[in-house]
Parts: C-alpha cells; structure tokens; sequence
C-alpha cells in the first residue's frame, strides 16, 4: 500500500476505533503527511520501503530546518505510532520505527500565576458584571470555572447546562479519548455559573443554538476554544511572568495552587484528567522551585 492512503488510513482509525479528538487526529496527520513528502524525496513511496534510515533522516532533515526538540519529538512519536500500526495491521513485517529515538526536550516548568495577581483578575472580572453584561457575566463564570476545576480548554466550551451540579458543585466533563470525569469546583465559581446562566446566557441565545451548550459566543452559538484563548491572554497580558498566557496556565496554577495548599497527587491527578501520575508530578516541581525561591529570599542563613 502507498503511504499517503495508509497515513489517512490510520488517522481514521486514531477517531473511530480509539476515540481520539479531531485535534489530536489533526495533529497526527500534519505530521506524518510531512513525513510523507520527505519520505518520497527519498524514493520511498509504499509502506514496505520505510526503513529505520528514512525516519531518522527525516528526524535529521527537521533539526537542520531548525525545529524545536519539542516539535521533532512530538513528529518522532507520531511516526513510531504509525509505524507500530503498520506493523499490526500487516502492512509491513517489521516495526521500523520502533528503534527510532527522538531528542529529549528541555525541561521546562509550566507558568504559574500568582494569588494576588488572580484576585486582581478576579475583582475587574466581578466589577464587569455589575451592569448584567452577558458577556462580562459569561467570562467571569468562564475564569472562575478554569481556575476552579483545572479542566483543559476543549472540556470547557464542550459543557452542556445539563453537565453541572449546583448541589454537590461539580461539572461532568469529557476529556481526551472521550473519557468522562467528574470535577468539583468551589463557591465563587459555582456564584458565579448561576449568575451568567440567570442573566446572561438568555440574552446570548439564538435559533441555531445548540441544545445545552452552556457557553455562548456572541452570535449565539457554542463558544469555541480560540475564543476562550483570547479571553484569557488579554486577561494575562500585563502580568508578569515568561511562558504562556493561554487557558493551560490557569489550569496549571490550579494544580499547583491546590499542591501547595497540601492536595494529594493522585487526587490532583485525577482532578486534571492525567493518564500518568508522572504528568502530574511536573506540578511538585513547581511547588519546590516556589518554595526555594521564597526560602532564598525569607531566611537570613539562605
């Protein structure tokens, strides 16, 4: 078989047989059809003539292009995915790919952001919805749910009205590999959600609103993850601090607020949805360098 039709081939089966996003699909597709065009600069065209050679050369060709280790190891793990896939399928004898290793990425600790600057955040958001703007009111239930719950970006805007329990204030949401979990969340969040739903999102509705959604865009419809980016990196922008300013950094000071408050990993673990434990403990990381930091600066015999 041609390796253009068993790169499409295999993305099919990463949605239908093992539940993964339309993003994260997408992502495995942009890398191997890069892999595809290089592969055949090369003369290799069919699934039986990818070599250990080839990818390491494509690995190789990538670093001189100058790209990220990040980016040549996430290339690298979706190659050794398909060609395991290959392999099982019986497109190929060997696993080419398996031997196949990637740079290691520089470690890097995610942003935090601190408590005095999300209380800032936090008052302007509340100072917004006085007027009962349905915007202000669905962003401030849009933060205050981010923080509180540490749920990633596409969990949010996929909430339906019916996804939320006021009483035992948690929200059902559905995360990678369409796996369901139940996050809790406090009471400003909670203050806040009953508030856009009671004056905002009313006002937000139109005729093509899809059923339950529980946050709107201004036209109306399912508010969508680019918008909540916006959202959040203005509210970011003029607080200080290097790396990101996205929704993953509330989600990141989440987990590391509630370590430093003295939550137990695996509960944390469980809270942000992680397959591994060791995706977890980067926030452990975090906590110590904040620890260290303040005990270089506090103690006289630092």
């Amino acid at each position: 078989m041609q390796l253009e039709r068993a790169t499409e081939d295999f993305v099919a089966s990463l949605e239908s047989q093992r539940g993964f996003s339309a993003n994260t699909a997408r992502a495995y597709r942009v890398d191997l059809r890069q892999f595809v065009a290089f592969a055949m600069t090369c003369g290799v065209a069919e699934c039986s003539d990818v070599s250990l050679e080839v990818l390491r050369d494509w690995l190789w060709n990538l670093s001189e292009q100058e790209k990220s280790k990040a980016s040549i190891s996430r290339k690298a793990a979706s190659a050794r995915a398909f060609t395991k896939w290959m392999r099982a399928t019986g497109l190929i004898e060997s696993d080419a790919g398996a031997r196949l290793k990637a740079p290691k990425t520089d470690a890097t600790l995610p942003r935090v952001v601190g408590t005095s600057a999300l209380d800032e955040i936090f008052d302007g958001l509340h100072a917004g919805c006085v007027d009962g703007d349905p915007q202000a009111l669905r962003d401030c239930a849009i933060i205050e749910l981010l923080y509180a719950s540490g749920m990633r970006v596409s969990e949010l805007v996929g909430l339906d009205i019916d996804d939320l329990d006021y009483e035992r204030r948690t929200a059902l949401v559905t995360g990678k590999g369409n796996k369901q979990r139940v996050v809790p969340f406090g009471q400003p969040a909670a203050e806040a959600l009953a508030d856009y739903v009671r004056r905002g999102r009313g006002k937000l509705l139109s005729g093509a609103t899809p059923a339950g959604a529980l946050f709107l865009g201004a036209r109306g419809g399912r508010m969508n993850a680019r918008s909540v980016y916006q959202l959040v990196a203005t509210l970011l922008a003029d607080i200080p601090g290097a790396g990101p300013s996205g929704p993953h950094t509330l989600r990141h000071t989440a987990a590391t607020h509630l370590l430093d408050g003295g939550a137990d990993l695996r509960i944390v673990q469980e809270m942000l949805g992680h397959a591994s434990l060791g995706t977890t403990q980067i926030y452990t990381h975090v906590s110590m360098d904040r620890l260290t930091s303040s005990y270089k600066q506090a103690h006289p015999r630092a």
